[in-house]
């Protein structure tokens, strides 16, 4: 049982703690990763604000890379030495989500509160997000993993376990875009950025992101939106039907706004759909008059992690970073120590950055 330093949250919306803590040897099926990067995601920060409950204390933080460094018994995909990611898809591969191809979706219970992670006198310490990544090693189930490329920077490989996945797999798997319909991203951020890539690499003809700033709009440029629309215009919906010609086939809201919510309808042509990515906190309502929407024969969908499987997504979003069809260095804002947790966070918080890094 190794000690570790980690970023632990005592209290929500408090600055986090770099402290040792214990973490459990690998058993049947888990798998030890010596992290050599873990990025800062929204959802940290929702958890760390208490937006979403939890135990505490806990060490969050999803979007990891590194070596494997242990296997429990049992592990037979992977051996020490390995590049992976880890991610907090947790599949047993057995309930009716996993065995229809949803491993997102798994029902299968974790407690979280009694995971690996320990205080060091023995006290709970929650398993952040079933991963723990703010920290030195995590230990986690062998199917939160996936192999990476040796020579594939570990911080661009860390993005791969949730924002990348998360934006791209919304586009291509939820939304199932077509060559040559028109898509609106709600929200320029981590997340939109990767949709607008997802609906690039899909054929869109069309990528209308809608953000707050011209900055971010700009960046948007840059991964593939053909136009950008100010979310603060007045009825910014008739500017999208203005630059395309009509309304959208498809409209993916990327941020935990519940003010993007209930204008996201307005923007979608009949017949269109609305996939719901970003998650506001728990207690936050949207509404929209449903009568509307069965009339117009449209549809909402929910998209939890870009609906991924790892053993099929994974290896097929590596080769197109590796094509140059895929962005991942340029997501890269900065890389902090760990150490510096609190002041990534801040920087995070800001919006001014697309994707903060801690580098272990």
């Amino acid at each position: 049982m190794p000690k570790i330093k980690a970023a632990v949250c005592h209290e929500f919306g408090k600055p986090l703690s770099v402290e040792e803590v214990l973490l459990k040897d690998p058993g049947p099926g888990e798998v030890m990763v010596d992290l050599a990067a873990c990025a800062i995601c929204f959802s940290d920060i929702s958890y760390l604000d208490g937006g979403w409950g939890g135990t505490l204390p806990a060490v969050y933080g999803h979007e990891a890379a590194g070596k494997v460094s242990a296997v429990g018994a049992g592990v037979t995909r992977y051996k020490v030495g390995d590049p992976v990611l880890a991610t907090l898809i947790r599949s047993c591969g057995h309930c009716t989500p996993c065995a229809s191809g949803k491993p997102v979706l798994c029902g299968a219970p974790y407690d979280r509160a009694h995971g690996p992670l320990t205080m060091p006198d023995g006290g709970i310490l929650e398993h952040g997000m079933a991963v723990g990544g703010f920290a030195e090693k995590v230990v986690v189930d062998q199917s939160q993993l996936a192999p990476i490329p040796a020579d594939m920077p570990m911080d661009a490989a860390s993005l791969l376990s949730c924002g990348v996945i998360t934006g791209v797999g919304a586009a291509v798997n939820a939304a199932e875009i077509r060559p040559g319909e028109i898509v609106v991203v709600v929200g320029a951020g981590g997340v939109g950025l990767n949709a607008i890539q997802g609906a690039r690499i899909a054929g869109a003809s069309r990528i209308i992101a809608i953000d707050m700033t011209e900055e971010k709009l700009a960046t948007a440029r840059e991964f593939g939106a053909t136009d950008g629309v100010l979310a603060g215009s007045e009825k910014p919906w008739r500017a999208v039907q203005e630059l395309a010609g009509r309304l959208a086939d498809a409209v993916l809201v990327t941020v935990g706004s519940v003010r993007a919510y209930d204008d996201a309808l307005r923007y979608m042509a009949p017949g269109g759909r609305l996939v719901m990515v970003g998650m506001p906190h728990s207690g936050q309502f949207s509404s929209y008059e449903p009568v509307n929407v069965a009339a117009l024969g449209q549809g909402l969908i929910g998209s939890k992690m870009g609906d991924v499987v790892l053993t099929r997504d994974i290896p097929w979003m590596v080769d197109l970073y590796q094509q140059g069809r895929l962005k991942l260095d340029e997501l890269v804002s900065g890389r902090w120590k760990l150490e510096e947790i609190n002041e990534a966070i801040a920087s995070t918080r800001s919006g001014a950055a697309r994707r903060n890094v801690i580098v272990l």
